[in-house]
């Protein structure tokens, strides 16, 4: 299906991203990973600018154009306790700044029918306490897809995949864990990654500044106090 397409895929050396360069290179793609931990491609830190620059440099070098870029390299996640201004700026390059300034440095280089997926979470709409970095970068990169897919109408898709729960050591959970999920089972880094070549694929053309949700049904289900056995308690008293 990918045959002679380049893909980069930004945190690709381990768990989600992993998986999603795993499936364009079994689809015949050429795959250009970036990522702060050991590749085959390309290290290097993408909260930093000239890094950034550099290996759009190096992507162009080698194959001249692009075809899919995947942004999905994980931010810090530190809450408002123990967060530094730092760390959670440090988080919004990673998480958000990053991802505009490769769409923005491979813009004039993306092969017809190109698309861009951004990785968010389904915390880009729901919270667990002292999550505030992360939740603001996912937050963040939800918005920029539809910015951008406006932005490059006519010449690029751009749509982003929330994930809720995976797994990435494809754990196959019992009992609750699986059972409070409308699925009834964790997800894993396939479920992600299966969507991501979709949305890349001539199927979803007509496709663009969407937002999937990929959780299991969770966030679409009502919980409250008492409900299947599950009661709140006040942390505070």
């Amino acid at each position: 299906m990918f045959g002679h397409k380049v893909a980069v895929v930004t945190g690709g050396a381990k768990g989600i991203g992993k998986a999603i360069a795993e499936q364009f290179r079994k689809e015949g793609a050429q795959v250009c990973v970036i990522d702060l931990l050991p590749n085959d491609y390309f290290v290097g830190d993408l909260a930093d600018q000239t890094v950034l620059e550099e290996f759009a440099r190096k992507v162009i070098a080698d194959y001249g154009h692009v075809d899919y870029l995947v942004n999905n390299a994980l931010p810090l996640m530190k809450g408002i306790d123990t967060c530094t201004y730092e760390e959670f700026n440090y988080a919004l390059r990673v998480g958000v700044a990053a991802p505009f300034y490769l769409a923005k440095l491979f813009a004039p280089h993306f092969a017809p029918g190109g698309a861009i997926v951004n990785i968010s979470s389904s915390r880009d709409r729901m919270s667990q306490p002292q999550t505030e970095s992360y939740t603001a970068a996912k937050g963040g990169i939800s918005a920029l897809t539809h910015a951008l897919a406006v932005s490059l109408s006519g010449k690029v898709r751009v749509n982003s995949v929330s994930p809720g729960w995976i797994d990435t050591d494809y754990t196959i959970y019992q009992g609750p864990d699986a059972y409070q999920q409308p699925a009834g089972r964790v997800g894993n880094p396939l479920d992600i990654a299966n969507m991501v070549l979709y949305l890349c694929s001539d199927k979803a053309g007509f496709i663009t500044g969407e937002n999937i949700c990929i959780d299991g049904g969770m966030t679409r289900q009502m919980i409250y106090h008492n409900d299947f056995g599950w009661t709140l308690e006040d942390e505070t008293t």
